[in-house]
């Protein structure tokens, strides 16, 4: 069959689907268990590579309602299980951002990184370790993770620097940034500049003259340091691959905008530490979060922007940021 009529019979075929909607949440949990094709059941599980059952779920949820009502077009669909551990994609856990072709029976787990957070002294420390995130949150400047529903949008590549690949030479960093709109508690992610990236910088600037090169300033420099990756790391917030797996991602969203499902979220996180204040077992009580990391943690924290938002700006106030400084000169540069 031809691809194109291929994937409108099966956006047809989902449209369908998603306007037999359940009226219960339990009712629509298990209507779609039941629905899920053989091939994608296969990869619903807690082990390496797997997806848990409520993130997928709520994943195609949304992205089938977003099919139903023609926002999306779209064969794929992203998630994130934010609960469970920070590991690269070949890591004892696996992934935890997936990317799901339906139309072509295509499930892939790849690593992703959760917003590091921040630690205001006098004020909150609301910030994460890198392995598990204990933390989340939808406040401006916060760096925290916010669970919830999006869509991505457009692409904008910016240019980071220059850097050293032999003693002879020099290499230069592009990342493309896959911006994300909320819906809902997200809402504001346009806003906190939430969206997702390559694990990549160049950091440890200083400016070289290099008049000829595309990206040189009005006096003919460019900035200048050293590649760092960071896969298995921490972000400002958004969702960070690892600069290998990134194309492959931005290559599904190029120009067609899909779905992002990121657990959990804040009624989530919630009913969780509830649980676990109560001392009771959440997976007794049908709630959900990554077991080893939920003991790593302790307990999970949903910090609201309207609470948030005023610790951050009265720190601020109280700190205020040193004045900039005019970037270094390169040694040996003219």
């Amino acid at each position: 069959m031809n691809p194109k009529l291929k994937l409108l019979k099966f956006i047809g075929l989902l449209s369908a689907v998603a306007c037999l909607s359940a009226t219960t949440d339990a009712e629509a949990s298990k209507g779609a268990l039941q629905r899920l094709p053989d091939w994608l059941n296969a990869h619903v599980g807690a082990g390496s590579g797997e997806i848990a059952p409520k993130v997928l779920e709520r994943a195609r949820a949304l992205y089938l309602e977003q099919i139903s009502q023609g926002k999306v077009r779209n064969a794929c669909y992203f998630a994130m299980d934010a609960t469970r551990p920070n590991d690269l994609t070949d890591g004892p856990s696996g992934g935890r951002f997936y990317i799901i072709c339906e139309a072509e029976q295509s499930f892939q787990a790849i690593s992703s990184g959760h917003g590091g957070g921040r630690n205001l002294p006098g004020g909150a420390n609301f910030a994460n370790g890198r392995q598990c995130a204990k933390n989340f949150g939808n406040a401006f400047n916060s760096n925290l993770t916010a669970g919830g529903a999006y869509l991505t949008s457009e692409i904008k590549t910016s240019f980071k620097g220059y850097y050293n690949v032999s003693s002879k030479q020099d290499a230069f960093l592009t990342r493309s940034f896959v911006q994300f709109d909320g819906i809902g508690e997200t809402a504001n992610a346009r806003q906190r500049a939430i969206g997702g990236h390559a694990s990549a910088l160049v950091s440890g600037i200083c400016m070289m003259k290099n008049p000829n090169s595309p990206f040189a300033d009005r006096d003919g420099y460019v900035p200048r340091g050293k590649l760092i990756t960071y896969a298995g790391g921490r972000s400002d917030g958004c969702t960070s691959w690892s600069p290998s797996e990134t194309p492959q991602v931005l290559s599904v969203v190029k120009d067609n905008p899909t779905t992002l499902y990121i657990y959990p979220e804040s009624k989530d996180i919630a009913a969780v530490s509830q649980a676990v204040a109560a001392g009771q077992s959440p997976s007794r009580l049908g709630l959900y979060w990554n077991p080893s990391c939920l003991q790593e943690i302790g307990a999970p924290k949903f910090w609201a922007k309207e609470t948030l938002e005023p610790i951050i700006a009265k720190y601020g106030q109280d700190h205020p940021a040193p004045p900039p400084r005019p970037v270094p000169i390169c040694k040996g540069s003219p």
